[in-house]
């Protein structure tokens, strides 16, 4: 909840801005609701509902001002106007932006300063990160899982790792097609030994093309009876390259059994796999590298930990097995859109007005935030992301509250207020990230997205 210190001295700035009349004053001091929940436990039509910053917002279309929020308010501060309720904290963070003495606080920022005070009066050394104020965790620790990683900036995307996995749990996906990566599996299967650095010697070519069926680019070929590579104009290859993260998703999601976490690495029996009708662990799968296998007998994509492909790759640490952790931390480019609340599998986290605050108990780092995070606030080690292909948004004037929290907070200012007070939205201008939908404190923004694989 939000508080107010001891530096309150009663401006009341933040009862005027305050957006749901959730704050009072009280012997001088600024008093607000504690959303505590219970006006959404005894709402006999469940018109209260949580929200994605942790606080509580009245879907006008279903309440009916019966009261019974207002009774059961432990602190008194529910009121009903006009058939309006009011006096619920949807904690969009208002007052803590308008006060002029920096006296609101979340509860959680409090925790913090008292802790920083505490260290101080220890006298020892405090990290500057810890100096500073943290975005997100909840506790000073960090969420982690193994994983085979590939490093952006030493791969090629030559291929060989992809072509050894024995799970197919890697996908390298190349702009270039029909040309040789240099990934030298030909020169791994020639039986002849008549390949060398993508070079073909004909005198010890057998022509039994076993390179032409297993070249991964299909980039070699047969000319007049003589074997070819065909080679790229530029030695720089683009695309990209996607692997299993471990993340476990599937396995919570199969519902035979055949998928197992056996410390901290994925196992699959085949035998229950098979004939399955339910592919809830593919739909799940974050990277897209889960898919069924060609003939229906099973399931492919999923990482063993086996570690074949650090071996096969001969670029030094392009290809290793890592610890991933993550202590919460975005970047100031989050715009409090919502979207990684929403897409989060385990509801792991809650919005903030311009950030987010994580349960690193709860969260498994499958990255789906951080692929669907339109402006790439979250960290991600995978290259795999989606973007917003396309959707509406539209302001329904009866459930309307002219608060215009919709177009504050709106990243491309694409809301605005018309002269007859009438909040609408520009389209042109308009990017779809729900930001003003999970801020809107009346359940007034009719919102929709579609996402598209960009990577």
């Amino acid at each position: 909840m939000f508080i107010s210190t001891k530096k309150c001295e009663g401006i009341g700035d933040c009862i005027k801005e305050c957006p749901t009349q959730a704050i009072k004053m009280v012997d001088g001091k600024a008093f607000s609701c504690i959303t505590c929940g219970a006006c959404a436990e005894v709402c006999p039509n469940q018109a209260i509902i949580k929200n994605k910053y942790g606080g509580y917002v009245v879907d006008r279309a279903k309440c009916n001002a019966c009261g019974l929020c207002e009774f059961t308010c432990p602190i008194n501060i529910i009121k009903i106007e006009e058939g309006v309720v009011k006096g619920i904290c949807a904690r969009c963070g208002i007052c803590k932006e308008t006060c002029p003495l920096d006296a609101r606080l979340d509860a959680f920022d409090m925790i913090e300063d008292k802790r920083l005070k505490f260290l101080e009066s220890l006298n020892v050394s405090i990290p500057s990160t810890a100096l500073s104020t943290p975005q997100i965790t909840t506790e000073s620790k960090m969420v982690e899982r193994p994983s085979m990683v590939t490093d952006l900036d030493k791969c090629t995307l030559c291929r060989r790792c992809e072509y050894y996995c024995p799970t197919n749990a890697i996908m390298v996906n190349l702009d270039q097609k029909g040309v040789c990566s240099n990934c030298r599996i030909c020169e791994d299967l020639c039986p002849a030994e008549a390949i060398t650095d993508t070079t073909i010697d004909p005198e010890k070519c057998t022509l039994c093309l076993q390179c032409v069926k297993e070249c991964p680019n299909e980039a070699i070929y047969v000319d007049d009876f003589q074997v070819k590579i065909r080679k790229p104009e530029d030695e720089s290859l683009t695309g990209n390259i996607i692997s299993c993260l471990n993340c476990g998703l599937c396995v919570e999601a199969c519902a035979k059994g055949a998928l197992q976490m056996i410390n901290g690495k994925i196992r699959c029996d085949p035998n229950l796999c098979q004939d399955c009708e339910n592919m809830d662990c593919v739909e799940v799968c974050p990277v897209g590298t889960l898919r069924p296998l060609e003939d229906g007998t099973g399931i492919q994509g999923y990482c063993v930990s086996c570690g074949r492909c650090v071996k096969a790759c001969d670029i030094e640490e392009a290809r290793s097995q890592e610890k991933i952790t993550w202590d919460g931390t975005v970047s100031s480019d989050c715009i409090s859109c919502g979207t990684c609340a929403e897409i989060c599998p385990k509801d792991a986290i809650t919005l903030k007005r311009g950030t987010i605050e994580v349960d690193l108990d709860k969260c498994i780092l499958c990255e789906k935030c951080a692929i669907h995070c339109p402006v790439d606030a979250i960290p991600r080690t995978t290259m795999r992301k989606k973007a917003i292909k396309e959707g509406f948004t539209l302001i329904d004037d009866k459930l309307c509250m002219q608060c215009s929290l919709c177009s504050k907070i709106c990243p491309e200012e694409a809301i605005s207020e018309t002269e007859d007070g009438r909040m609408v939205v520009d389209e042109t201008k308009c990017i779809y990230c729900g930001a003003c939908s999970n801020v809107c404190p009346a359940r007034a923004v009719i919102f929709d997205r579609e996402f598209e694989l960009s990577q």
